[in-house]
């Protein structure tokens, strides 16, 4: 079972369908999702999770409203009733129901939220990366999620879609923050445990990669230094260093794999990485004049 799927099942099993006021708002959060469509005075929804649709039916049925007919074809649930005139902060137009209310009430706006989340919302497993998108029928349906979503401090952005517009979350915290707003508890505590030993592992990497970028670049400087040194030697330019230029050569031929602040503690007189590091891009620079 996919994260999705997973967080429906437990959204669609919540014990809250006795409050009325509930259940309306919840019901109109499905009716303002993309995958609900107006058509000949009838209101059709589909999807492929029955979890959607047994949420659907219930809240119908809690409304008593129980002119409603589900079908399945192919990998679709679909549930068709008729116009729903007992709620009336929801206009009909075109192919799209649109809501038109302005509540404040906290429970009933998270209440729409959950419903068009379960409408047509998507969760990423959080293992591969963070991505929550909930498709919309209309773009000012689509900017009343995001306001409402703002209302309660969840970051959330607009994105036009061929079927829709997109609300979706690409934070780790912000989409915990939404589940647990719509009320999926231990979705939350599944999010926030993968999301913890996710960060773990990615720090540990970035650890990994910069330490072996810094391997790498002294390796590599090592590499260059060496063959100036070799150079020198080659064109018998070699005695005719400094006696400082001459005795860090030597240091670093013995010493290929080790660090500019090493080599400094190897000297008569010990000196600094960056003292290290100018007698050696002394000696490079003699070394292509040559």
């Amino acid at each position: 079972m996919s994260f999705s799927s997973e967080i429906k099942e437990n959204l669609s099993k919540m014990p809250n369908l006795v409050n009325k006021e509930i259940v309306e708002y919840e019901l109109i959060g499905y009716l303002i999702s993309n995958n609900t469509r107006y058509k000949n005075g009838k209101i059709v929804y589909k999807t492929e999770n029955e979890y959607n649709i047994n949420r659907f039916s219930k809240l119908l049925s809690n409304l008593n409203i129980i002119n409603y007919k589900i079908e399945i074809r192919g990998n679709n649930y679909i549930i068709t009733t008729s116009k729903i005139e007992q709620i009336d902060k929801i206009e009909y137009s075109d192919e799209y129901i649109q809501y038109v209310g302005d509540i404040q009430k906290e429970e009933l706006l998270k209440s729409i939220i959950r419903g068009t989340f379960l409408g047509s919302g998507s969760v990423n497993n959080p293992e591969s990366k963070y991505h929550l998108e909930i498709i919309l029928s209309t773009k000012i349906n689509a900017n009343n999620v995001i306001q409402i979503l703002s209302n309660f401090t969840v970051k959330a952005k607009l994105l036009e879609r061929k079927n829709g517009y997109g609300v979706y979350i690409k934070d780790g915290e912000e989409i915990s923050k939404f589940l647990a707003l719509i009320g999926a508890n231990s979705s939350v505590l599944k999010f926030e445990e993968i999301r913890v030993i996710r960060d773990i592992k990615n720090n540990v990497n970035r650890k990994v990669n910069c330490e072996t970028a810094n391997l790498n670049k002294t390796v590599n400087a090592a590499v260059k230094q060496i063959e100036a040194i070799r150079e020198l030697q080659k064109k018998g330019e070699f005695e005719k260093l400094s006696e400082n230029l001459k005795e860090i050569a030597i240091i670093r031929l013995e010493n290929p794999d080790v660090s500019l602040t090493e080599l400094g503690q190897m000297l008569k007189e010990p000196i600094g990485k960056s003292g290290v590091n100018h007698r050696l891009n002394k000696i490079l620079e003699i070394a292509k004049i040559k």
